[in-house]
């Protein structure tokens, strides 16, 4: 975005006092700095945010929304300095806070994620000495190491991953404002990303979701992020996707994650029609070592059944499985051998429905996942973004029937 950093903290104190002389006062710039300040986020926004009048400065409709949503990234901003520096007294965060440039937290925000100079500024559009300069600025300024050289590169701390991820948090709720204002004026032009764990989620469920949600919303953006739970977990920290649907863990969430529970998978043995197990109700222990195994791989959520399965039995679980977390790949693999899979029966419906593939049932009895949605804790989404987890809800609950 254009806006500003020091423009957004003193459209923040006009709307918080009223007054462009007493936000000029809390913010140490002169009154036409102030007027300058709030001409350019209005023009950014394409929308008036105040009304003016003898008895001050009040906020429009789109001024509130705007209010709200940069309270939000400035806040997300200043609870990043605060854990990097490990507290902070109010003047020096009012001061650093106010200090920082978006270029800087651009430069901050790409070498978290990509660890190195060169591919930061290739991923980001922007050159690599710009990139080393706006970094080693904020470093400056924020009297903080943010980089350490390592042999692999130069690495962010702890410190700087951290105040990334608000970086990046701030950074969407300023686009959100954005899309909730041009909704204002009948334009919607907001996105929603999603990610979505492949072996992870009911197969049906997205798509179905976001054909019937763009009947509704055609105008908004929906793009589909695939990868690993901790990746796309990791993407949501940072802002990158808005929210997830996968398995849901309970435990070892990070303090700024949520999980909603949408629906419980079954989990079952899938082999090929003409398998030597096909037909059987339920495997002794003794059938579970007879054949080859599809396995997730290490650190899927599926891995975790997959080895109950065999704790419970009291057998060995196999020494040497096909590790796989592509659908495509493990299709082809039961379609071809008599390799087995513990997987949720809904990922091979059309196989299943045309005879290809049977499923056995779990030797323990009926075992389920619960799947569900992933978000922000704080994350606050558009009307419309409301309106897509309501369709998604719904879905839930038909595939659930």
């Amino acid at each position: 975005m254009k806006l500003n950093i020091k423009h957004l903290h003193a459209f923040q104190e006009v709307a918080r006092l009223g007054s462009i002389s007493a936000a000029a006062r809390a913010v140490h710039l002169t009154q036409p700095a102030i007027t300058q300040a709030i001409a350019q986020i209005e023009q950014d926004f394409s929308a008036c945010l105040f009304t003016r009048s003898s008895t001050g400065m009040q906020l429009t409709s789109a001024g509130a929304i705007c209010a709200e949503r940069i309270g939000r990234a400035l806040g997300a901003l200043r609870d990043g300095i605060v854990d990097l520096r490990g507290g902070c007294d109010p003047g020096t965060l009012r001061r650093l806070a106010q200090g920082m440039r978006v270029a800087q937290l651009r430069a901050l925000a790409a070498l978290a994620q990509h660890r190195n100079f060169t591919v930061a500024a290739r991923a980001s559009h922007m050159a690599q000495p710009t990139i080393h300069r706006g970094a080693r600025e904020l470093e400056r300024l924020l009297e903080v190491p943010l980089f350490e050289k390592t042999s692999y590169g130069v690495v962010p701390t702890s410190g700087a991953e951290s105040l990334a991820r608000r970086v990046g948090v701030a950074f969407a709720e300023l686009e959100q404002a954005r899309a909730e204002v041009a909704a204002l004026n009948g334009v919607e032009h907001g996105r929603t990303v999603v990610g979505a764990c492949p072996m992870a989620q009911h197969p049906f469920l997205i798509p179905d979701a976001f054909i019937e949600f763009m009947r509704k919303c055609p105008e908004h953006g929906i793009s589909i992020l695939n990868g690993t739970y901790e990746h796309l977990v990791g993407a949501l920290r940072i802002g990158d996707t808005d929210l997830v649907v996968g398995p849901l863990r309970d435990s070892n969430l990070p303090r700024d994650v949520v999980e909603q529970h949408l629906f419980d998978d079954p989990l079952m043995i899938i082999v090929r029609a003409d398998h030597p197990l096909a037909g059987r109700k339920r495997l002794s222990a003794a059938d579970l070592t007879r054949y080859p195994w599809i396995a997730p791989r290490k650190g899927a959520p599926l891995k975790s059944d997959f080895d109950a399965l065999f704790q419970l039995a009291g057998v060995p679980a196999p020494e040497r499985p096909i590790e796989c977390n592509s659908l495509s790949s493990a299709r082809a693999f039961l379609s071809t051998s008599y390799r087995m899979m513990l997987v949720s029966p809904h990922h091979f419906r059309d196989e299943l429905k045309a005879g290809t593939l049977t499923v056995i049932a779990h030797p323990v009895g009926p075992v389920v996942r619960p799947m569900g949605l992933i978000m922000r804790r704080d994350w606050r989404p558009t009307p419309t973004q409301a309106g897509l987890l309501d369709v998604i809800r719904q879905r839930a609950r038909l595939a659930q029937a």
